[in-house]
């Protein structure tokens, strides 16, 4: 159940993160949108209170290593607690080791990584004085196993995975739950980065080839999941990483 909880979403402007978004408002949250996309945002945050739900965007770049203490700065201020984050926001740059900058590595880690991290660190002590909280991180079916030609993207997101299983327990006597979720190829802008490829159709294709289930994932099929893991309905799941991924992990 979701239904009058606060939550923060980051990268909520585009792909999974909104879709996130409006599942969670669906269900009766009440939401926090992180993102650079000003326009986007605000129509979002239109979206989610023509709904019924109230909603905040607060434009930040997770780059900015004073913004996460801003983000819940604001979000307190305006609803007076937070109940579930969802750390979201994320890069991909491609290229094996030797054709990856020092920038390019250092960016993909800061932000898949290091914000997620200081992002948990900034809500952790409101969630630990209310004795309750819920984390879900986004990370990936290549947080699970290798991948060609992704090599910073993948170790980013193994990160996350080993993150969220020292955070949950690090945190679970603060009632604190801090699980990740583990999508493969999901139709979003970020699919378009990811491959080059004569047109977006022949990419789906090719990624569907790879997927046990015949094709790439929904938004909406990923964002229910993050709901399910933010809501009391996993109230004793902590620590996992939830594969999300029509079978790729399990071949």
């Amino acid at each position: 159940m979701l239904n009058g909880k606060i939550c923060i979403v980051t990268g909520a402007t585009s792909g999974i993160g909104s879709g996130t978004a409006l599942e969670l408002a669906q269900r009766g949250a009440d939401v926090v949108l992180v993102g650079r996309n000003v326009t986007r945002g605000a129509s979002l945050a239109a979206e989610i209170e023509a709904s019924g739900r109230r909603a905040l965007f607060i434009e930040a770049d997770l780059a900015d290593r004073s913004a996460p203490d801003r983000i819940v700065e604001k979000s307190l201020r305006h609803f007076g607690r937070i109940d579930v984050l969802i750390n979201n926001a994320g890069v991909l740059i491609n290229g094996r080791v030797d054709e990856t900058s020092d920038d390019e590595w250092d960016r993909i880690m800061d932000i898949n990584l290091g914000s997620a991290m200081r992002m948990s660190r900034a809500v952790i002590a409101p969630m630990r004085g209310a004795n309750k909280g819920a984390i879900v991180n986004v990370a990936s079916d290549w947080a699970l196993m290798g991948a060609r030609g992704a090599v910073a993207y993948c170790v980013s997101k193994a990160a996350m995975a080993q993150l969220t299983r020292c955070m949950a327990l690090d945190h679970v006597a603060d009632g604190i739950r801090v699980n990740a979720i583990c999508p493969t190829d999901t139709d979003t802008p970020m699919l378009d980065l990811a491959y080059e490829g004569d047109g977006r159709d022949w990419k789906l294709e090719k990624l569907a080839a790879t997927i046990p289930m015949g094709r790439v994932a929904r938004v909406d099929e990923i964002a229910k999941v993050i709901a399910f893991l933010a809501s009391d309905d996993a109230g004793f799941m902590t620590g996992a990483l939830v594969p999300v991924d029509g079978g790729t992990s399990a071949q």
